[in-house]
């Protein structure tokens, strides 16, 4: 088994009022893990739902009220970041314990008909709508939050900073610090 280089994203598109490209926004979540210095082995869900889904989630686990736009259940208290030292490979003398399972970090769900109505109301495009929630939801499985004005500010610069550097093509520059403080 060649060990994985890159944290993985697994996406699913359970909704069909909004059309997207499932694998860009895979993409950005992927190059938000990277930007964050997830673990090689780290793994997420990112999710797309229908209106009721998302109302449901919102009220069930959160306590919130209806459909919102995204939601993010973090599934690690604190994530290493950072590269592990070479474990070795399967040769003479290596160990045959298996190895050990990705890390799931967490689960990014997104409503692209809020995210729609959204991007209306403020005259945007709804993809920069959908790529502001993927980074924001993403952000928030690293323990970023916006319930300060501080905290907030600190979340809208490394959203500007990791859309800047996907758009551009850019690989994303580490944040060169554990967690979002």
């Amino acid at each position: 088994m060649i060990p994985r280089t890159t944290p993985r994203v697994h996406g699913a598109d359970e909704q069909t009022a909004v059309p997207i490209d499932l694998m860009h926004w895979v993409q950005l979540a992927e190059h938000v893990l990277r930007g964050e210095r997830a673990p090689d082995d780290a793994e997420m869900a990112l999710v797309f739902v229908d209106r009721d889904t998302i109302a449901d989630l919102n009220v069930r686990y959160l306590g919130g009220t209806g459909p919102t736009d995204v939601l993010a259940f973090p599934l690690e208290d604190e994530i290493p970041v950072g590269r592990m030292p070479d474990q070795g490979g399967r040769g003479p003398g290596s160990s045959v314990d298996p190895p050990e399972p990705p890390m799931a970090i967490g689960d990014v769900i997104v409503c692209p008909d809020v995210a729609r109505v959204q991007a209306e109301e403020r005259g945007t495009p709804i993809d920069d709508e959908l790529a502001l929630l993927v980074v924001h939801g993403t952000l928030h499985i690293f323990g970023y939050d916006h319930a300060e004005p501080d905290d907030e500010a600190r979340m809208q610069r490394r959203e500007r900073e990791l859309l800047g550097s996907f758009a551009a093509g850019e690989t994303p520059r580490p944040t060169g610090r554990i967690g979002p403080s």
